[in-house]
């Protein structure tokens, strides 16, 4: 048996009045979606613990099988280890998220103008980090260049308590109010503010104002951490497992968990990634001895932060038909299989950043006996809630899905 998750990032949402009052999954045009749902088990499933906030790293973490009340240490660690950065015992990670903040003088006033800067390229991030850790990057304290906005800074002996605001969360928003708290606050913030200065008038931002473009003027430091420690997916669940995705934070993960990552060229995060060549790597790690796939795009995610309703309904599409499209045709030339698509949050469109309500699960196979108990002629939030089928977290429905 083969067995493959599809992790649509964000998918999830709310009823839009442009999409004729229905939620993005509604609308989108989805065959092979709604060909998983006639044909298999379709419900809701809790991913994101109480108490936790409703962030990737928890929600992927659950779904993934990890419990968080258990094994969250913090976002940051995780994508340090898929960066290759090595994490002493008391080093405390940052992710290090390259922003775009407006122009008034006084940094606490300035507002939230674009929490990743435009998408900036990661060759164009690079020289900015390099120079932030060139003129900042000193004793207890390193940065390290990440994928597009996402990077990572190390601050060895840290403060791991500090409260700290995601930037995708206060899209629009003065910071002044959602600036660090706590432990560090006053380092943190310096960090802040001196970023600004070192990258406001840096070549790469004058080049991309010139172009018409969002410059990388602020880092904003959030998601902190020390090193986690996951055991591994074959002793939990006893297969050989590989990871799909752009992102650090789901490679890192992987990584934890021992799993094989296979990086896809042309794989971004975004609505312009490679869809297929997803899928195609999935197929060929299940053909090369993987028994699990754990296939993450993050598309639809960042169209919810920003707000954009046209791209998330694109991104719920390419997954639809250039990704389970291509894995179905596949898997039919394989031995039996099961496969299982969900977000791991909503991110819905009206409020631009996650929450923490149940999202809609589909699993299906080569097999449909032991799944089609609730079968349904669509995949939606408005289905899933439909069959009154509720799973209590991540690790049962890993369990389900398995079993």
């Amino acid at each position: 048996m083969k067995y493959i998750v599809v992790l649509g990032d964000g998918m999830a949402d709310y009823p839009r009045p442009e999409l004729d009052n229905q939620t993005p999954l509604q609308y989108a045009s989805t065959p092979h979606m709604d060909d998983l749902a006639s044909r298999g088990e379709i419900g809701l499933v809790k991913t994101v613990p109480d108490g936790f906030a409703p962030g990737s790293d928890v929600a992927n973490l659950s779904v993934m099988g990890y419990a968080p009340e258990k094994y969250y240490t913090g976002r940051s660690p995780l994508e340090a280890v898929s960066m290759g950065v090595d994490l002493a015992d008391e080093d405390v990670a940052f992710r290090c998220n390259l922003v775009t903040l407006s122009d008034e003088p006084d940094y606490t006033l300035k507002q939230m103008v674009d929490y990743s800067a435009g998408e900036i390229t990661s060759e164009e991030a690079r020289e900015l980090i390099e120079t932030v850790q060139l003129m900042m990057g000193a004793g207890d304290k390193s940065f390290y260049p990440g994928i597009s906005y996402r990077h990572l800074m190390v601050w060895q002996q840290g403060p791991e308590k500090t409260v700290l605001t995601p930037p995708h969360d206060i899209s629009g928003r003065v910071v002044k109010d959602y600036l660090p708290g706590g432990a560090g606050t006053d380092t943190l913030l310096e960090i802040m503010k001196q970023s600004y200065d070192v990258l406001k008038e840096h070549p790469v931002n004058r080049a991309r104002v010139n172009r018409g473009l969002h410059p990388a003027n602020s880092v904003w430091l959030w998601g902190q951490g020390k090193r986690p420690q996951l055991p591994l997916f074959k002793d939990l669940y006893h297969l050989e497992g590989a990871v799909i995705s752009a992102v650090d934070l789901i490679m890192g993960i992987g990584i934890c968990a021992g799993m094989q990552v296979v990086k896809v060229p042309g794989a971004t995060g975004n609505i312009h990634t490679n869809f297929r060549g997803k899928a195609e790597a999935a197929l060929a790690a299940l053909r090369d001895g993987a028994d699990f796939v754990y296939l993450h795009v993050e598309a639809p995610d960042e169209a919810g932060h920003q707000g954009d309703t046209e791209i998330k309904v694109r991104a719920i599409e390419q997954i639809d038909s250039q990704v389970l499209g291509l894995l179905l045709d596949g898997l039919a030339d394989l031995s039996e299989y099961r496969l299982m698509l969900l977000p791991d949050h909503p991110t819905p469109l009206s409020i631009r950043t996650h929450t923490a309500e149940p999202v809609p699960y589909v699993m299906a196979g080569s097999i449909t006996a032991n799944t089609a108990n609730a079968a349904s002629k669509t995949y939606s939030e408005l289905s899933a809630v439909a069959t009154g089928i509720m799973v209590s977290d991540g690790p049962t429905l890993m369990r389900k899905f398995l079993d």
